[in-house]
């Protein structure tokens, strides 16, 4: 059974911190839904109904496309261990770039890994809690380093030219390219 919580509680927060990885869902209108698993160290709280997760260079930017188009977004967490739990947060978010105002504040609050293209501020609404009795127990085998490895030896320029064309996501909606490259 659900339970839903208009802010995250001290128990959310814990079971935030041991999770590996997160699910962050969008989409926009007329757009293809997005589903997107997240590793490293990128996700953060920062209050009872604000949290925030760096997001690095990688296939696509639909996230980025998609909240300056519908703002609505779903973050999941599993916990592949016991107690078998589902942890969402629903809320709007809103990317910020280096080049943004409020860069500096929220940045402060992460550890930026290399290739970190923005950051998304996250405003939550609704948090729901379920059982996850359906969902597999599995163990963290490591890691995978490849996408901060790939960052630290790329190109600052070629990276920042390359980034500076894509400024649209796979469904044609904009994206805004940063100017500014965090390598190794």
């Amino acid at each position: 059974m659900a339970d839903f919580f208009d802010a995250l509680n001290d128990d959310h927060i814990a079971f935030i911190a041991k999770q590996p990885m997160f699910c962050v869902a969008t989409a926009a209108k007329d757009g293809r839904i997005n589903l997107s698993p997240k590793g490293y160290d990128a996700f953060r709280v920062l209050g009872p109904d604000r949290v925030g997760y760096l997001d690095l260079g990688g296939s696509g930017n639909e996230t980025h496309a998609h909240l300056l188009a519908d703002g609505r977004l779903t973050i999941m967490f599993n916990n592949f261990a016991n107690p078998a739990l589902i942890l969402r947060l629903y809320g709007t978010g809103q990317p910020v770039l280096p080049q943004d105002e409020g860069w500096e504040e929220i940045s402060a609050h992460f550890d930026i890994l290399p290739g970190t293209r923005q950051i998304f501020d996250i405003r939550l609404d609704s948090i729901q809690t379920s059982c996850g009795w359906g969902v597999p127990q599995m163990e963290l085998k490591a890691e995978r380093h490849t996408l901060v490895k790939y960052h630290r030896q790329a190109d600052p320029e070629a990276w920042v030219d390359k980034s500076a064309g894509r400024t649209k996501s796979i469904d044609g909606l904009p994206t805004r390219a940063t100017d500014r490259y965090f390598g190794g």
